[in-house]
């Protein structure tokens, strides 16, 4: 997809619909298994978070991003409720539409959101596999806090933890 005609066709919408968690969970089970050989546990471990965040979730405190590109989900990322703190999670893109400048555009908005509902931290886990993405988040200021061997997703890999104060 050319950068010219999509930054200015894609929507981006707050509002949860029906139907958006089941094909975020689809999407990071289908995406992370083709590109990454994560197995199904991991799947699994996005189904729990999205269901947590589905019976807590309160707009005042929780928000979404919703790409959307020709009435189809492109990307998608959740800021989650933690008391003082805003987790960032399920932060995805269709990998068609990465490169775009979406990743900075919903990071820019997550930290804003952040602020603005007045949030002393935010926080967000990764694996060292995500390299693009770490380096997005610590241009954002996110700086590793935390680190720990994993097998949770079906094969060897470190999982960290980035955090910034708001």
């Amino acid at each position: 997809m050319s950068s010219g005609s999509t930054t200015n066709s894609i929507s981006i919408r707050s509002e949860l619909l029906p139907g958006d968690l089941g094909y975020i969970a689809y999407l990071h089970g289908k995406l992370y298994a083709e590109e990454l050989n994560y197995g199904r546990n991991f799947e699994i471990y996005v189904l729990h978070g999205l269901q947590e965040f589905a019976a807590a979730y309160d707009p005042a405190k929780d928000r979404v991003w919703i790409c959307e590109h020709e009435d189809k989900i492109i990307g998608f990322m959740i800021g989650m409720n933690r008391g003082n703190a805003l987790q960032l999670r399920y932060f995805i893109f269709l990998p068609e539409y990465r490169g775009l400048g979406l990743g900075k555009k919903l990071v820019t908005e997550f930290i804003a959101f952040a602020k603005e509902r007045n949030y002393s931290s935010a926080y967000l886990w990764t694996t060292n596999e995500q390299q693009g993405a770490i380096s997005l988040y610590t241009r954002f200021g996110f700086t590793l806090t935390e680190e720990k061997e994993s097998i949770a997703f079906d094969k060897p890999l470190v999982e960290l933890r980035y955090d910034l104060q708001l």
